[in-house]
């Protein structure tokens, strides 16, 4: 799916986080920056909107976003850049629709059907991490 791969530390921290904050341009080229809750599948960051917000009308015209994964205390992050698809039906939104439903509360007291939402495809290109490097023992000479 994507030339980007995430070492062991990174996707154990991106499984146990719920929320990113996803980066995207409007048409003057100004950014807009919002707390978003995301699902990772197969390497592709998804987010679901209700179609006409601001970030999905500036995906329509310009499909690239970044989005980053963090905590404060200790500092651990992970920032990635890529390409987007915006999926409103088939067997991949379906799909996606129902690991948002088994991972979020919210999603399952208000599901949406096929055409009600849009979901965000962020397919990464580029990424950084920061402070997840696990620890090597060293050897006792």
């Amino acid at each position: 799916m994507t030339d980007v791969s995430f070492t062991e530390a990174e996707l154990e921290f991106l499984r146990r986080m719920e929320l990113c904050r996803l980066a995207t341009v409007d048409e003057r080229c100004r950014p807009h920056v919002v707390p978003v809750c995301y699902v990772l599948l197969d390497g592709a960051f998804y987010i679901v909107t209700d179609p006409g917000t601001r970030k999905h009308r500036n995906l329509e015209r310009n499909p690239y976003a970044a989005l980053v994964v963090d905590v404060y205390k200790p500092n651990r992050a992970v920032m990635v850049e890529g390409s987007v698809e915006l999926l409103t039906s088939g067997e991949e939104f379906r799909r996606v629709s129902e690991l948002f439903y088994r991972k979020f509360e919210w999603a399952r007291r208000d599901p949406w059907d096929e055409g009600e939402a849009v979901l965000i495809k962020l397919i990464p290109e580029r990424k950084v991490s920061w402070g997840l490097v696990r620890s090597v023992r060293r050897r006792e000479g």
